[in-house]
């Protein structure tokens, strides 16, 4: 199969006949039969599934036709990239999120409350790559306080370990900007919708009534309860944190995991197409089962025996 691939590669642009023209170049037939049944292309797709199945089993997700590379090679390098910006943008969401939630809460219809939910709705109205596009116009190329794009500097390797960490805080600042404002609002007003529920409940009324101060029965009753939606949805937002943040890794230039897919989409790269989705499924039973957990060490009514 290697020799017919050479062939083929070797009589491209040579033969005239009734081909795929591409680039001033021809390909006759039977290179283009020889193509596909190099990839496997000219078998059933059923048939096609169950081979891909059985090496995504033997840890062999195929070549790239564009990078001309493993599709698992490519999947490592850039999966830490986007793993990153995932990460950050959940422990940021969640840390302020949760507190400023329960703040809106409690200090329902205030002056605080109000501000806040300006602030929150302006940007989750905002796309996080359009809000890109305005931060790398107005930061980048006129203040320029901020490089145009990249996960990090050319001298990256040469620097010392606080300037590594202070190059990563220099080019992750407005591409984790745009990752927050979409997940802040979701995450904040289920934090407080949820609280106010518990907070109205009939179990809470009758501890205040039985002597629990207020700031007892919201952090020992309502809190715990109402934090139940919260861990439920935590799963998703792996999965969508990392995967689905192509756009924004298009905006700034990060050659992450979500704009290795989307390339690859764009290119008809089908082994990478396939190795992407596969992981990101993989991602997605990983964070249900997070989920689960969460919500039996959250929820006394579960445990598991």
């Amino acid at each position: 199969m290697e020799a017919q691939m050479a062939s083929a590669g070797g009589e491209l642009g040579t033969g005239g006949g009734s081909g795929i023209g591409g680039g001033g170049m021809a390909i006759s037939d039977e290179q283009v039969e020889a193509l596909k049944e190099y990839y496997g292309l000219d078998k059933p797709i059923w048939q096609a599934y169950l081979i891909w199945l059985g090496k995504v089993i033997q840890g062999d997700f195929g070549q790239s036709f564009r990078y001309s590379e493993p599709v698992w090679d490519l999947i490592r390098e850039r999966f830490p990239i986007s793993l990153f910006y995932g990460i950050t943008t959940l422990i940021v969401t969640y840390s302020i999120c949760i507190p400023l939630g329960i703040v809106k809460a409690i200090k329902h219809r205030s002056h605080l409350d109000n501000w806040t939910s300006i602030i929150v709705f302006a940007g989750y109205a905002i796309p996080g790559y359009a809000l890109g596009a305005i931060l790398l116009l107005f930061f980048s190329a006129r203040l320029e306080w901020f490089p145009m794009g990249g996960f990090t500097s050319y001298e990256f390797e040469d620097l010392t370990l606080f300037g590594k960490m202070a190059d990563l805080f220099h080019h992750g600042t407005l591409p984790l900007i745009c990752y927050l404002v979409g997940s802040f609002a979701v995450t904040t007003l289920l934090m407080k919708n949820n609280l106010i529920e518990n907070l109205a409940a009939d179990y809470v009324r009758t501890a205040v009534a039985k002597g629990v101060t207020f700031k007892q029965a919201v952090l020992k009753h309502a809190l715990r309860n109402s934090l139940i939606p919260v861990a439920t949805t935590f799963g998703q937002n792996i999965t969508l944190l990392v995967s689905g943040s192509f756009l924004i890794e298009t905006i700034f230039d990060i050659d992450g995991f979500g704009l290795l897919g989307f390339r690859a989409v764009l290119e008809v790269d089908f082994n990478v197409v396939m190795g992407t989705v596969m992981l990101s499924s993989f991602l997605l039973l990983f964070g249900n089962i997070i989920s689960d957990i969460l919500v039996a060490i959250i929820d006394p009514r579960i445990r598991f025996e």
